[in-house]
């Protein structure tokens, strides 16, 4: 009876791995790709060595985390990594939704209305940056100057007096089109006579939204909130062009400041164990984010069995 029953097995196993294998090249590139130089950052974050000081290279084990840990400019620039992430996926998020409703109702011209709403998420973050800082934000040529001047706020340096909300203003600008996209596909698969059934019960507009659309859109909420997160978490471009992380290190996130301990403070066992911590975190976040989203579809799943 085992005879019988480990030979079908047996030939199961073999046409799986004969599917398999086509995939197998692509499978270990990727692995070699990402996973070799994650094992060279750990390998440098377990040594002191700062590019001015040739010789310099000793294994201290965790004396690198122990210092970062400790770090005021870290801790602060992990802090403006929570709260630009936090702030900008959220507000992207609720004008997305805004948009998409919008955009979910037939008028004349919607199609060039979608168009020019998804511009911003084409462009590149450096012209996106380059952009808010000269155009929109510059005190004396800026249009948000030029519109707020009749309530005296016309000279006001916006991206160096507000660093952090100049950065954030930027990011959401280029995000809300991708919230928008999402939520878009999801208004566009609810199933019409679940509505046209609300509609029938004498539900109001505000009920129809909370109690019917809102909860079919939360899993496409949760995926646009997990993938701009992870994407916004590594902003370093916008930093860059527009605040330098400044004044100070007012706005520096956490890959800015990992940028200037290794470029320009030489340092690259602390730069490294940054950047240990920052993989650590991210992958930390995403797992949970994962576990919601699968939670979600199986308990969606389930209600439709």
């Amino acid at each position: 009876m085992s005879t019988t029953t480990a030979a079908p097995r047996t030939t199961r196993r073999s046409r799986d791995w004969a599917r398999r294998a086509p995939l197998l090249p692509a499978l270990i590139f990727t692995i070699l790709l990402t996973q070799l130089p994650f094992l060279a950052t750990i390998w440098y974050s377990l040594r002191s060595w700062n590019l001015l000081r040739p010789g310099s290279q000793e294994f201290t084990g965790l004396s690198n985390y122990a210092a970062i840990l400790t770090d005021r400019q870290f801790l602060g620039a992990a802090a403006n990594t929570v709260l630009i992430t936090a702030s900008c996926v959220l507000v992207s998020m609720v004008l997305g939704i805004g948009l998409a409703m919008l955009l979910d109702r037939r008028f004349l011209g919607r199609g060039v209305v979608r168009t020019l709403l998804i511009t911003p998420f084409l462009i590149l973050p450096v012209a996106t940056a380059l952009l808010w800082k000269t155009t929109m934000f510059d005190p004396v040529f800026g249009l948000v100057g030029f519109v707020l001047s009749p309530f005296g706020l016309g000279d006001v340096d916006w991206a160096s007096s507000y660093p952090v909300l100049s950065v954030v203003a930027a990011l959401v600008w280029q995000w809300t089109p991708f919230m928008m996209l999402l939520i878009l596909a999801g208004l566009q698969s609810q199933e019409r006579d679940v509505i046209e059934a609300g509609q029938v019960d004498g539900a109001n507009t505000w009920q129809m939204f909370a109690m019917v659309t809102l909860p079919h859109l939360r899993r496409y909420i949760e995926l646009g909130v997990l993938l701009g997160a992870i994407y916004v978490v590594n902003t370093f471009d916008t930093i860059y062009m527009m605040t330098q992380g400044g004044p100070g290190t007012a706005s520096a996130n956490l890959p800015f400041t990992i940028y200037q301990r290794a470029f320009l403070g030489f340092d690259v066992g602390q730069s490294a164990a940054m950047g240990v911590v920052v993989v650590i975190g991210t992958i930390i976040v995403a797992l949970v984010a994962l576990r919601l989203i699968f939670r979600a579809f199986l308990s969606s799943e389930e209600q439709n069995a």
